[in-house]
């Protein structure tokens, strides 16, 4: 055998030599464990016990009318607040009404009913809840007690002639917004 190829042997068996020294000498232990994160989003559910809270045909100036409902959080979220949003159409199907609105002669009385103790949340003319949303309720928590509610509408009487809104008709659109809690920054 030639030199180059003793050389190359060498080279070749101490190699080999080494690998099995070092593969038979290193040693670990290793273990893994996992685990499973679900994130399930809760569900903002407000209710209501009716569509139509009034429906009261032949007013006159003077009548005052009286409606109840109730509300209920029947979602997992708590809410932060409920507003109401009004939104009214008159259809005058009698003589014009001049630009003389029916709901500057409305007012609404809104009442909130705890512990049967009535609570007047606000107190306004028709025309000036429309496109002006307010407030109702405040931290109505998942789980609590159904909110009810109370409200007087009023024809009111101004001791003028109000003939031009015979035979008027008002549809009044009531719309209530839940607004979820604030996020918590350190939910657990």
């Amino acid at each position: 055998m030639s030199i180059k190829r003793k050389l190359a042997m060498s080279i070749a068996t101490a190699v080999l030599g080494l690998i099995l020294i070092s593969g038979g000498t290193v040693a670990y232990f290793n273990d893994t464990e996992s685990a499973t994160n679900t994130f399930t989003t809760g569900l903002l559910e407000l209710g209501i016990n009716k569509d139509i809270i009034l429906k009261i045909d032949d007013l006159v100036p003077g009548d005052t009318m009286h409606g109840d409902f109730v509300l209920t959080n029947e979602g997992t979220v708590d809410m932060k607040e409920i507003i109401l949003h009004s939104s009214y159409e008159v259809v005058d199907k009698g003589e014009s009404n001049h630009d003389d609105d029916l709901g500057d002669h409305i007012s609404v009385e809104y009442l909130y009913n705890v512990y049967d103790r009535e609570t007047v949340v606000f107190k306004k003319l028709l025309s000036e809840l429309k496109d002006n949303p307010q407030q109702i309720m405040d931290e109505f928590p998942a789980g609590s007690p159904e909110g009810k509610f109370a409200v007087r509408f009023k024809f009111i009487d101004n001791g003028k002639d109000q003939n031009h809104f015979q035979t008027d008709e008002l549809t009044l659109n009531w719309n209530f917004e839940a607004v979820q809690r604030d996020g918590d920054h350190d939910l657990q």
